[in-house]
Protein backbone atom coordinates (compact mmCIF):
# COMPACT_ATOMS: atom_id res chain seq x y z
CA UNK A 1 0.00 0.00 0.00
CA UNK A 2 1.61 3.08 -0.90
CA UNK A 3 1.50 6.32 1.01
CA UNK A 4 2.33 9.70 0.50
CA UNK A 5 5.35 10.08 1.46
CA UNK A 6 5.85 7.06 -0.74
CA UNK A 7 4.73 8.94 -3.91
CA UNK A 8 6.48 11.75 -3.06
CA UNK A 9 10.12 9.80 -2.76
CA UNK A 10 9.17 8.25 -5.31
CA UNK A 11 8.54 10.98 -7.74
CA UNK A 12 11.91 12.80 -6.74
CA UNK A 13 14.02 9.76 -7.35
CA UNK A 14 12.36 9.62 -10.66
CA UNK A 15 13.33 12.84 -11.53
CA UNK A 16 16.97 12.30 -10.11
CA UNK A 17 17.05 9.68 -12.88
CA UNK A 18 15.58 11.82 -15.77
CA UNK A 19 18.24 14.54 -14.80
CA UNK A 20 21.07 12.08 -14.54
CA UNK A 21 22.17 12.51 -11.01
CA UNK A 22 20.98 9.87 -9.62
CA UNK A 23 23.53 7.87 -7.55
CA UNK A 24 23.74 4.06 -7.89
CA UNK A 25 25.69 1.68 -5.72
CA UNK A 26 28.52 -0.26 -7.12
CA UNK A 27 29.19 -3.99 -5.21
CA UNK A 28 32.88 -4.88 -4.64
CA UNK A 29 33.51 -8.42 -4.46
CA UNK A 30 36.75 -8.11 -1.87
CA UNK A 31 38.59 -5.91 -0.26
CA UNK A 32 39.94 -2.30 -0.77
CA UNK A 33 43.35 -1.86 -2.80
CA UNK A 34 44.55 -0.52 -5.66
CA UNK A 35 42.69 -2.42 -7.56
CA UNK A 36 39.43 -4.44 -6.69
CA UNK A 37 36.86 -6.47 -8.13
CA UNK A 38 33.53 -5.24 -8.96
CA UNK A 39 30.52 -7.34 -9.48
CA UNK A 40 29.79 -7.11 -13.11
CA UNK A 41 33.05 -5.52 -14.17
CA UNK A 42 35.99 -7.39 -12.97
CA UNK A 43 38.91 -6.11 -11.73
CA UNK A 44 38.93 -2.05 -11.76
CA UNK A 45 41.44 0.27 -10.35
CA UNK A 46 40.35 2.03 -7.15
CA UNK A 47 40.57 5.97 -7.70
CA UNK A 48 37.64 6.68 -5.18
CA UNK A 49 38.88 5.35 -1.39
CA UNK A 50 40.13 7.13 1.53
CA UNK A 51 42.28 4.06 2.10
CA UNK A 52 45.32 6.66 1.35
CA UNK A 53 48.17 4.36 2.85
CA UNK A 54 46.66 0.86 1.42
CA UNK A 55 46.64 -0.75 4.67
CA UNK A 56 42.87 -2.06 4.78
CA UNK A 57 44.08 -5.14 3.51
CA UNK A 58 48.12 -4.86 5.07
CA UNK A 59 48.40 -8.13 6.46
CA UNK A 60 49.51 -7.24 9.87
CA UNK A 61 46.27 -4.83 10.01
CA UNK A 62 43.70 -7.74 9.44
CA UNK A 63 45.42 -10.31 11.56
CA UNK A 64 45.38 -7.89 14.37
CA UNK A 65 41.11 -7.50 13.63
CA UNK A 66 40.94 -11.32 13.39
CA UNK A 67 43.09 -12.09 16.55
CA UNK A 68 40.77 -9.36 18.28
CA UNK A 69 37.88 -11.46 16.90
CA UNK A 70 38.77 -14.07 18.70
CA UNK A 71 39.83 -12.69 22.42
CA UNK A 72 37.00 -10.27 22.22
CA UNK A 73 34.35 -11.60 20.38
CA UNK A 74 32.13 -10.05 17.59
CA UNK A 75 30.83 -6.79 18.64
CA UNK A 76 30.86 -4.70 22.38
CA UNK A 77 27.19 -5.55 23.46
CA UNK A 78 26.90 -2.44 25.66
CA UNK A 79 27.89 1.19 25.88
CA UNK A 80 30.97 2.57 27.23
CA UNK A 81 30.24 3.81 31.03
CA UNK A 82 28.44 -0.04 31.47
CA UNK A 83 30.34 -3.02 30.31
CA UNK A 84 31.64 -1.94 26.55
CA UNK A 85 34.94 -0.93 27.66
CA UNK A 86 37.80 -3.42 26.72
CA UNK A 87 41.13 -3.06 27.51
CA UNK A 88 41.74 -2.40 23.84
CA UNK A 89 39.94 0.84 23.82
CA UNK A 90 42.45 1.99 26.52
CA UNK A 91 45.50 0.97 24.10
CA UNK A 92 43.93 2.49 20.99
CA UNK A 93 43.07 5.38 22.46
CA UNK A 94 46.54 6.21 23.76
CA UNK A 95 47.79 5.36 20.41
CA UNK A 96 45.78 7.87 18.98
CA UNK A 97 46.72 10.91 21.62
CA UNK A 98 50.59 9.78 20.63
CA UNK A 99 50.10 9.96 17.09
CA UNK A 100 47.96 13.79 16.79
CA UNK A 101 49.79 15.27 19.94
CA UNK A 102 47.55 15.46 22.50
CA UNK A 103 47.57 14.18 26.05
CA UNK A 104 44.20 12.36 25.89
CA UNK A 105 42.14 11.10 22.74
CA UNK A 106 38.39 9.44 22.68
CA UNK A 107 37.08 6.90 20.53
CA UNK A 108 34.00 6.93 18.68
CA UNK A 109 31.84 4.75 16.59
CA UNK A 110 32.78 7.19 13.99
CA UNK A 111 33.90 11.12 13.49
CA UNK A 112 30.50 11.70 12.16
CA UNK A 113 29.47 10.79 15.80
CA UNK A 114 32.96 12.76 17.53
CA UNK A 115 31.63 15.97 15.23
CA UNK A 116 28.17 15.54 16.89
CA UNK A 117 29.11 15.13 20.32
CA UNK A 118 31.50 17.84 21.34
CA UNK A 119 29.91 21.18 20.21
CA UNK A 120 26.54 20.28 21.91
CA UNK A 121 27.89 18.59 24.95
CA UNK A 122 31.09 21.41 25.95
CA UNK A 123 29.20 24.86 24.92
CA UNK A 124 26.53 26.54 26.38
CA UNK A 125 24.14 29.60 25.58
CA UNK A 126 27.03 31.51 26.67
CA UNK A 127 29.26 30.59 24.06
CA UNK A 128 29.99 31.10 20.75
CA UNK A 129 31.37 28.08 17.84
CA UNK A 130 32.17 29.41 14.52
CA UNK A 131 33.00 27.41 11.37
CA UNK A 132 34.84 27.40 8.16
CA UNK A 133 32.16 27.87 4.89
CA UNK A 134 33.61 24.62 3.66
CA UNK A 135 33.31 22.35 6.57
CA UNK A 136 32.17 18.95 6.20
CA UNK A 137 28.23 18.10 6.54
CA UNK A 138 29.47 16.51 10.25
CA UNK A 139 31.01 19.38 11.53
CA UNK A 140 28.04 21.59 10.06
CA UNK A 141 24.85 19.33 11.63
CA UNK A 142 26.86 18.98 15.23
CA UNK A 143 26.87 22.76 15.30
CA UNK A 144 22.94 22.97 14.18
CA UNK A 145 22.75 20.57 17.19
CA UNK A 146 24.59 22.04 19.37
CA UNK A 147 22.52 25.23 18.66
CA UNK A 148 19.22 23.99 19.24
CA UNK A 149 20.35 22.19 22.52
CA UNK A 150 22.37 24.40 24.19
CA UNK A 151 21.30 27.81 22.70
CA UNK A 152 25.12 28.94 21.74
CA UNK A 153 25.85 31.09 19.46
CA UNK A 154 26.84 29.60 16.29
CA UNK A 155 28.57 31.95 12.71
CA UNK A 156 30.59 30.95 9.64
CA UNK A 157 33.66 32.59 8.54
CA UNK A 158 34.41 32.39 4.63
CA UNK A 159 36.80 29.81 3.68
CA UNK A 160 39.95 29.91 5.35
CA UNK A 161 39.55 33.74 5.18
CA UNK A 162 41.24 35.22 8.66
CA UNK A 163 40.72 38.08 8.56
CA UNK A 164 37.38 37.37 8.23
CA UNK A 165 37.30 35.12 11.46
CA UNK A 166 39.45 37.88 13.70
CA UNK A 167 36.35 40.45 12.84
CA UNK A 168 33.71 37.52 14.05
CA UNK A 169 36.10 36.76 17.13
CA UNK A 170 36.45 40.66 17.98
CA UNK A 171 32.76 41.18 17.57
CA UNK A 172 32.25 38.49 20.02
CA UNK A 173 34.31 39.60 23.39
CA UNK A 174 30.77 39.24 25.58
CA UNK A 175 31.31 35.03 24.84
CA UNK A 176 32.56 33.09 27.77
CA UNK A 177 34.09 30.87 25.28
CA UNK A 178 34.51 30.71 21.83
CA UNK A 179 35.06 27.80 19.48
CA UNK A 180 36.68 27.86 16.07
CA UNK A 181 36.41 24.57 13.82
CA UNK A 182 38.01 24.14 10.86
CA UNK A 183 39.21 20.93 8.23
CA UNK A 184 42.46 19.85 8.18
CA UNK A 185 41.65 19.04 4.47
CA UNK A 186 38.34 20.44 2.63
CA UNK A 187 37.72 16.99 1.42
CA UNK A 188 36.07 18.54 -1.93
CA UNK A 189 38.69 20.97 -2.73
CA UNK A 190 42.05 19.08 -1.07
CA UNK A 191 42.87 22.05 0.24
CA UNK A 192 44.75 22.41 3.71
CA UNK A 193 43.71 25.10 6.26
CA UNK A 194 46.07 28.10 6.94
CA UNK A 195 46.98 26.45 10.60
CA UNK A 196 49.87 28.77 11.03
CA UNK A 197 47.11 31.54 10.56
CA UNK A 198 44.46 30.54 12.55
CA UNK A 199 46.17 29.34 15.36
CA UNK A 200 47.52 32.81 15.77
CA UNK A 201 43.90 34.61 15.58
CA UNK A 202 42.83 32.02 18.21
CA UNK A 203 44.92 33.20 20.55
CA UNK A 204 44.92 36.67 19.85
CA UNK A 205 41.09 36.40 20.48
CA UNK A 206 41.15 33.48 23.51
CA UNK A 207 39.42 30.94 21.40
CA UNK A 208 39.76 26.98 21.49
CA UNK A 209 40.49 25.56 17.97
CA UNK A 210 39.23 22.51 17.06
CA UNK A 211 40.09 20.85 13.46
CA UNK A 212 38.86 17.91 11.90
CA UNK A 213 41.73 15.46 10.07
CA UNK A 214 39.98 13.18 8.95
CA UNK A 215 41.72 13.72 5.35
CA UNK A 216 44.78 14.80 7.26
CA UNK A 217 45.69 11.98 9.52
CA UNK A 218 48.19 9.13 7.41
CA UNK A 219 48.34 11.62 4.85
CA UNK A 220 49.81 15.02 5.84
CA UNK A 221 53.29 15.34 7.75
CA UNK A 222 56.48 13.78 7.45
CA UNK A 223 55.54 10.69 9.53
CA UNK A 224 51.72 10.91 8.72
CA UNK A 225 50.56 12.81 12.06
CA UNK A 226 48.43 15.11 10.25
CA UNK A 227 47.86 18.98 10.09
CA UNK A 228 50.08 19.94 12.66
CA UNK A 229 52.96 18.01 11.46
CA UNK A 230 52.89 19.29 8.05
CA UNK A 231 53.01 22.88 9.99
CA UNK A 232 55.58 21.43 12.04
CA UNK A 233 53.01 22.65 15.25
CA UNK A 234 52.34 19.45 16.79
CA UNK A 235 50.56 19.92 20.37
CA UNK A 236 49.64 23.71 18.99
CA UNK A 237 46.27 22.56 18.43
CA UNK A 238 43.53 22.44 21.37
CA UNK A 239 41.23 19.54 19.90
CA UNK A 240 41.63 17.07 17.01
CA UNK A 241 38.91 14.93 15.81
CA UNK A 242 39.85 12.35 13.12
CA UNK A 243 38.64 8.77 11.78
CA UNK A 244 40.20 5.52 11.59
CA UNK A 245 38.28 5.22 8.37
CA UNK A 246 40.48 6.41 6.07
CA UNK A 247 44.54 6.13 6.18
CA UNK A 248 44.07 4.16 9.33
CA UNK A 249 42.97 0.94 7.67
CA UNK A 250 39.63 2.41 6.93
CA UNK A 251 37.60 0.83 9.56
CA UNK A 252 35.00 2.36 11.40
CA UNK A 253 35.33 4.91 14.66
CA UNK A 254 36.35 7.95 15.29
CA UNK A 255 37.85 10.13 18.05
CA UNK A 256 37.81 13.56 19.81
CA UNK A 257 41.85 14.04 20.83
CA UNK A 258 42.63 17.00 23.16
CA UNK A 259 43.12 17.32 26.65
CA UNK A 260 42.12 14.92 29.71
CA UNK A 261 38.93 17.29 30.78
CA UNK A 262 38.31 17.61 27.50
CA UNK A 263 37.43 13.72 27.12
CA UNK A 264 36.58 12.72 30.53
CA UNK A 265 33.68 15.28 30.18
CA UNK A 266 32.50 13.54 26.89
CA UNK A 267 32.59 10.33 28.53
CA UNK A 268 30.31 11.88 31.42
CA UNK A 269 28.00 13.93 28.89
CA UNK A 270 28.20 13.04 25.18
CA UNK A 271 24.97 11.32 23.96
CA UNK A 272 26.60 9.61 21.40
CA UNK A 273 28.88 7.91 23.98
CA UNK A 274 25.81 7.12 26.33
CA UNK A 275 23.61 5.94 23.88
CA UNK A 276 25.95 4.36 21.21
CA UNK A 277 28.03 0.54 21.74
CA UNK A 278 31.75 1.18 21.81
CA UNK A 279 33.73 0.63 19.15
CA UNK A 280 33.72 -3.28 18.39
CA UNK A 281 37.56 -5.18 19.40
CA UNK A 282 38.08 -6.17 15.77
CA UNK A 283 38.35 -2.60 14.81
CA UNK A 284 39.64 -1.05 17.44
CA UNK A 285 42.33 -3.86 17.16
CA UNK A 286 42.89 -3.05 13.32
CA UNK A 287 43.30 0.97 13.99
CA UNK A 288 45.64 0.50 16.77
CA UNK A 289 47.81 -2.28 14.28
CA UNK A 290 47.25 0.27 11.75
CA UNK A 291 49.05 2.79 14.00
CA UNK A 292 52.12 0.70 15.11
CA UNK A 293 52.52 0.11 11.08
CA UNK A 294 52.63 3.85 9.82
CA UNK A 295 55.05 4.75 13.20
CA UNK A 296 57.25 1.78 11.80
CA UNK A 297 56.79 2.75 8.08
CA UNK A 298 56.72 6.50 7.85
CA UNK A 299 57.74 5.38 3.73
CA UNK A 300 53.89 4.66 3.26
CA UNK A 301 53.49 8.57 3.56
CA UNK A 302 56.45 9.57 1.08
CA UNK A 303 54.85 6.67 -1.49
CA UNK A 304 51.69 8.56 -1.17
CA UNK A 305 53.05 12.05 -2.17
CA UNK A 306 55.30 10.56 -4.74
CA UNK A 307 52.23 9.10 -6.33
CA UNK A 308 49.92 11.90 -5.88
CA UNK A 309 52.67 13.86 -7.45
CA UNK A 310 53.25 11.78 -10.29
CA UNK A 311 49.27 11.58 -11.19
CA UNK A 312 48.47 15.20 -10.80
CA UNK A 313 51.16 15.76 -12.93
CA UNK A 314 49.98 13.64 -15.52
CA UNK A 315 46.01 14.96 -15.68
CA UNK A 316 47.88 18.41 -16.13
CA UNK A 317 49.62 17.08 -19.30
CA UNK A 318 47.00 15.44 -20.84
CA UNK A 319 45.05 18.90 -20.66
CA UNK A 320 42.98 18.55 -17.80
CA UNK A 321 43.41 21.27 -15.20
CA UNK A 322 43.27 19.65 -12.03
CA UNK A 323 42.57 22.02 -8.21
CA UNK A 324 46.30 22.41 -7.28
CA UNK A 325 46.88 20.86 -3.80
CA UNK A 326 49.41 18.49 -1.91
CA UNK A 327 46.74 16.29 -0.73
CA UNK A 328 45.92 12.68 -2.63
CA UNK A 329 42.43 14.84 -3.11
CA UNK A 330 42.31 15.64 -6.84
CA UNK A 331 39.38 16.82 -8.19
CA UNK A 332 38.85 17.40 -11.79
CA UNK A 333 36.19 20.09 -12.37
CA UNK A 334 33.46 19.57 -15.09
CA UNK A 335 30.93 22.17 -14.46
CA UNK A 336 27.21 20.04 -13.71
CA UNK A 337 26.33 17.38 -12.11
CA UNK A 338 25.18 15.31 -14.46
CA UNK A 339 28.27 15.81 -16.76
CA UNK A 340 30.26 14.80 -13.30
CA UNK A 341 27.93 11.32 -12.99
CA UNK A 342 28.26 10.60 -16.66
CA UNK A 343 31.96 11.15 -16.66
CA UNK A 344 32.70 8.82 -13.85
CA UNK A 345 30.61 5.86 -15.25
CA UNK A 346 32.22 6.47 -18.89
CA UNK A 347 35.42 5.72 -17.00
CA UNK A 348 34.14 3.24 -14.79
CA UNK A 349 33.09 1.58 -18.66
CA UNK A 350 37.60 1.15 -19.04
CA UNK A 351 38.07 0.12 -15.93
CA UNK A 352 38.86 2.96 -13.32
CA UNK A 353 36.36 3.79 -10.32
CA UNK A 354 36.32 7.92 -10.00
CA UNK A 355 33.81 9.38 -8.21
CA UNK A 356 31.44 11.92 -9.74
CA UNK A 357 30.20 14.74 -6.98
CA UNK A 358 27.74 17.42 -7.75
CA UNK A 359 25.19 19.06 -6.02
CA UNK A 360 24.53 19.21 -3.12
CA UNK A 361 27.69 17.98 -1.89
CA UNK A 362 29.36 20.96 -3.75
CA UNK A 363 28.20 24.03 -5.12
CA UNK A 364 26.01 23.89 -8.07
CA UNK A 365 28.33 24.69 -11.11
CA UNK A 366 31.34 23.02 -9.25
CA UNK A 367 30.79 19.28 -9.90
CA UNK A 368 33.81 17.36 -10.35
CA UNK A 369 35.38 14.03 -10.62
CA UNK A 370 37.15 13.55 -6.75
CA UNK A 371 40.34 11.03 -7.28
CA UNK A 372 42.15 10.05 -4.32
CA UNK A 373 45.60 8.72 -4.66
CA UNK A 374 46.82 5.66 -2.82
CA UNK A 375 50.16 4.40 -1.15
CA UNK A 376 49.34 1.07 -2.67
CA UNK A 377 48.89 1.84 -6.44
CA UNK A 378 51.95 1.41 -8.49
CA UNK A 379 53.13 3.58 -11.23
CA UNK A 380 51.30 0.65 -14.17
CA UNK A 381 48.17 1.64 -11.91
CA UNK A 382 48.28 5.14 -12.65
CA UNK A 383 49.35 5.14 -16.13
CA UNK A 384 46.16 2.78 -17.20
CA UNK A 385 44.04 4.99 -15.13
CA UNK A 386 45.70 8.16 -17.05
CA UNK A 387 44.96 6.49 -20.29
CA UNK A 388 41.23 5.72 -19.19
CA UNK A 389 41.28 10.14 -18.57
CA UNK A 390 42.64 10.90 -21.47
CA UNK A 391 40.15 8.70 -23.70
CA UNK A 392 36.96 9.74 -21.41
CA UNK A 393 38.07 13.20 -21.73
CA UNK A 394 38.42 13.53 -25.39
CA UNK A 395 34.76 11.98 -26.35
CA UNK A 396 33.84 14.47 -23.90
CA UNK A 397 35.74 17.70 -25.33
CA UNK A 398 37.17 18.17 -21.83
CA UNK A 399 40.56 17.97 -23.62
Amino acid sequence: MTNALDTRLGAALTQFRADGVYKRLNFLEGPQGARARMEGRGEVIILSSNNYLGLSNEPGVVAAGKAAFDQFGAGSASVRFICGTITLHRDLEAALARLVGTPASLSFMSCWNANEAFPGTMLTEDDLILSDQLNHASIIDGIRLAKVITKCQTGVYQHNDMADLDAKLRAASDRKVKMVVTDGVFSMEGAIVDLPAIVDVCRKNGAVLVVDDSHSTGVLGTTGRGTAEHFNMVGDVDIITTTLGKALSGGAGGFVAGSPEVCDYLIQRARPQLFTNALPAPVAAAGLAAIEYLEAHPERVRKLRDNTRYFRLGLKELGFKPLDGETPIVPVIVGETAAAIRMSELLLDEGVFATGFGYPVVPQGTARVRCQISAAHSVDDLDEALRAFAKVGRRLNLI
